[in-house]
C-alpha cells in the first residue's frame, strides 16, 4: 500500500509553486479552476508568515476554506467506503463524510508542514462541451528526478466542477483508502471505522471541528 501522507505533500507542493501561466478565455473551467487554486493559495501563503512557520491553525483554515470546498466529500466518501456504503445507515454516512473530511484536513496540514521545494506542470485539457466528468492531468517536477503524475478526476455538480479522486502514477486516492476501510469495517463494522477515524482525528493537534462537507 502506497503512503499517502507523501502523496498529499506531493499535492501540496503543487498548490504551493506552480506558476500559473494565466487563464485564457478557452481554457476548459475544470482547467481553470485548478490554476485559479494555485493562484489563490500561493498567494496567501507568499504572504502569511505564520503558515509559512507551520502555524497548524492558519493551515487548518487555508486548507478548509480555499482547497477542500472543490471536493465533493460525499462522492469522495461513497467511494473510499465502497460496497459498505450500501449498509450504513444515513446518520453512519453522514459521520463518515465529515470523518473522511478532517481525515483528509489532517493529511494536508502535515504535508504543509514538511513541504519541499516542487514545480509543476498542468496539462492543456481537452474536453467536449457537454462533459459531465473529465480528469484534469498535471505533472509533479523534482530535480533529478522523473517527473510524477498527479491527475484530478473532476465532475460537474450543481455547484461548479468538484474534485472526487485524484491518482498518483495511477494509483486512486479513493480506492487506496478503499482497502484500509474495507480492513477496518471487517473487522469491527462501519462503527468501528468510524471509531478509528474519530480517535485519530481529535488525537491530531490542532484538527479542525467537524462540519458538513461542500457538495
Amino acid at each position: 500500500m502506497i503512503d499517502m501522507k507523501k502523496i498529499i505533500a506531493w499535492w501540496v507542493g503543487m498548490l504551493l509553486v506552480c506558476v500559473s501561466l494565466g487563464v485564457q478565455a478557452n481554457v476548459p473551467e475544470p482547467e481553470a479552476l485548478i490554476r485559479n487554486t494555485v493562484d489563490e493559495v500561493l498567494a496567501i501563503v507568499k504572504q502569511d508568515k505564520d503558515i509559512q512557520a507551520g502555524n497548524k491553525k492558519k493551515v487548518n483554515e487555508l486548507v478548509d476554506g480555499k482547497v477542500l470546498p472543490h471536493f465533493n466529500f460525499t462522492h469522495m466518501t461513497k467511494l473510499a467506503v465502497g460496497k459498505n456504503w450500501r449498509t450504513a445507515t444515513p446518520e453512519q454516512k453522514k459521520v463518515l463524510e465529515i470523518e473522511f473530511r478532517n481525515l483528509l484536513v489532517r493529511t494536508y496540514t502535515t504535508a504543509f508542514t514538511t513541504y519541499q521545494d516542487q514545480e509543476v506542470e498542468v496539462k492543456p485539457l481537452k474536453m467536449a462541451n457537454d462533459a459531465a466528468e473529465v480528469t484534469v492531468k498535471t505533472s509533479i517536477l523534482n530535480k533529478g528526478k522523473p517527473p510524477l503524475p498527479v491527475n484530478y478526476d473532476m465532475e460537474k455538480t450543481a455547484n461548479g466542477w468538484k474534485v472526487f479522486d485524484l491518482s498518483i502514477e495511477g494509483v486512486s486516492l479513493v480506492t487506496n483508502y478503499r482497502g484500509t476501510f474495507a480492513e477496518q469495517i471487517q473487522k469491527s463494522g462501519i462503527d468501528g471505522l468510524i471509531k478509528t477515524l474519530s480517535e485519530k482525528n481529535q488525537a491530531q493537534t490542532g484538527a479542525i471541528l467537524p462540519k458538513a462537507a461542500s457538495k
